[in-house]
């Protein structure tokens, strides 16, 4: 057992609630982790969150999401952690690195998205760069909102499971 989960595991359910929100930001999802504790290691941790995830639904879901800043931003949302905004600027680098043209264009389609969907554009961006972004981007405004709404939750909980594996390894 790593020493962050062993730790983590000895706390109080809202130290731990507060704490473990960092990756993910649906308190639903927070609440019933904390409640399976304790957790032995990384693959009952990710599998627990896993499971927790697919039971959640769209309330749920669109919670997590407005924990995020949009694609391209440095500014995170208020509602999210510290922790959380460090992990979201360190998984948008590449984003950061281009050029001022691609990141316009990106506002532009952040903003259409969200016109359209009512929220922030969800995407797991760790190792993609502008570009390859904003082509998922534009490919997902031509989904359904019940379909859109599935796709952002697969990517909420890819990114959620990278944050799990960053918060145990320090």
């Amino acid at each position: 057992m790593s020493d962050v989960l062993w730790r983590w595991n000895g706390l109080t359910s809202e130290e731990a609630m507060q704490e473990i929100l960092a990756c993910c930001g649906s308190a639903a999802w927070a609440r019933e982790l904390v409640a399976r504790r304790p957790l032995a290691d990384e693959i009952s941790l990710v599998k627990a969150s896993d499971e927790i995830w697919s039971r959640l639904g769209p309330q749920d879901w669109r919670e997590a999401f407005a924990r995020h800043p949009r694609i391209g931003e440095q500014e995170a949302p208020p509602e999210a952690s510290a922790q959380s905004a460090a992990w979201s600027a360190q998984e948008q680098r590449k984003v950061a690195l281009s050029g001022e043209a691609v990141r316009a264009v990106l506002l532009e389609a952040n903003r259409e998205y969200e016109q359209r969907f009512g929220r922030v554009f969800i995407v797991c961006a760790s190792g993609k760069s502008a570009a390859e972004i904003l082509e998922v981007l534009q490919r997902r405004l031509r989904n359904d909102e019940a379909t859109e709404l599935r796709e952002a939750a697969e990517e909420q909980r890819k990114i959620t499971n990278l944050r799990l594996q960053k918060w145990l390894c320090p």
